[in-house]
Formats: C-alpha cells, structure tokens, sequence
C-alpha cells in the first residue's frame, strides 16, 4: 500500500504536459546557441564554413549560388525530441555574397520521437518577390507563405539552370545524429540583431 502512494504521488506530481515541458527547456537550454546566442563574428564566420561546406558538397548548389537573390544560411540547427521535441539555429542572410541580416530559427513539435542531432541548412532565394518576402515579413513560418522546394539528393542531380524556377530551394548538409528526419515544416523564422 505504501508503494502505490508513493507511486501516485509521483505520477501526480510530474504529468505528461508537466514532462513535456522540462523535456523542451531541456533541450533549448542544454544547447549552447540558445543559452548563449552567438556574436556576429562568430555567425559570419560560421556561415563562411557552412556555404564552403554546402557548395563543395553539392554541385546544385553551387551552379544555383550565383543566380540567386539571396540565401539564408543557418550553419548548425540543434534538433532534440523526447515525446515533444524543438530545434534552433542561428544565421545569416546573404545578399549577394554579403550579410545584410541575421536570423534565428525555432521550431517544436509533439509525437513519437526520440534522438538528437545536428545539420545545417540554406534556403535559396531565387526571385526578388520571394526574398521580399521573407525581408518584410516579422517572422515567417515555413509552410506558409512562399512555397519552398527541399532538395533531396535525387532532386539535386537532376537539377540544372534550366529546371530551376522562381522560389525557394532548401538545401540540408553536415547531417550528425540518429534522429529520423530533417523536417523544417513549421520553423519559425525572424529576424534577430546578435551581440557584438
């Protein structure tokens, strides 16, 4: 009998959405990019590596760089689930070639998963009316708004100068982690101003 309070207590004490919550705060805060938001030299300076990184790695990527309006680079995106999960990054957006803002992205989700790991990813903006979007915009929530096409290995081998059309191309690289998934439907997107 002693046992089962104890255990009632216990399960009284710490409900799902109670879990649920300690488990996000967890995750966010346990990341250095969300307890301490990196500097701007220390963004431009990642978001150098990232594109080397991406453009050496993808050739679709590089043929499209030059054509581009604008793209939107977030280095290292640190994704976690435990029943709820949540991701977030930091970056910058280049114009051509030229941080002209910086952006954070952050995303939850709930259902059955569990894992870490990290990636990056670039979005490609290849028309102006696309990109003026996401400049004018307070906070842009992928999924709504302009439509974006995730470039999957298959995608970016048949992707040529011809086949490319206006709008949004998104690109993943530096994959680490066993977490099934690299989902950024629903990330949240807005402008930021890091510390100096």
């Amino acid at each position: 009998m002693k046992n089962f309070t104890v255990q009632y207590h216990f399960r009284k004490s710490f409900s799902l959405p109670c879990i649920q919550a300690l488990t996000l705060t967890i995750l966010l805060l346990g990341t250095p990019q969300a307890g301490f938001s990196a500097t701007a030299e220390q963004i431009d300076s990642e978001v150098e590596l990232a594109m080397n990184i991406l453009t050496s790695t993808i050739p679709a990527a590089k043929k499209m760089a030059p054509d581009a309006k604008g793209i939107l680079i977030f280095p290292s995106i640190i994704k976690g689930g435990l029943i709820i999960g949540g991701q977030y990054g930091e970056g910058a957006l280049q114009v051509p070639g030229k941080t002209t803002k910086y952006y954070k992205t952050v995303s939850a989700s709930y259902g059955l998963q569990i894992g870490a790991q990290t990636f990056g990813y670039a979005l490609f903006f290849m028309d102006e009316k696309s990109l003026g979007y996401l400049q004018q915009s307070k906070g842009w929530e992928i999924g709504v708004g302009p439509s974006v096409v995730l470039v999957d290995e298959g995608l970016a081998k048949s992707m040529s100068s011809t086949t490319v059309q206006d709008g949004i191309y998104a690109f993943f690289f530096s994959q680490k982690g066993l977490m099934a998934g690299l989902g950024i439907q629903g990330s949240k997107i807005s402008q930021y101003t890091p510390a100096k």
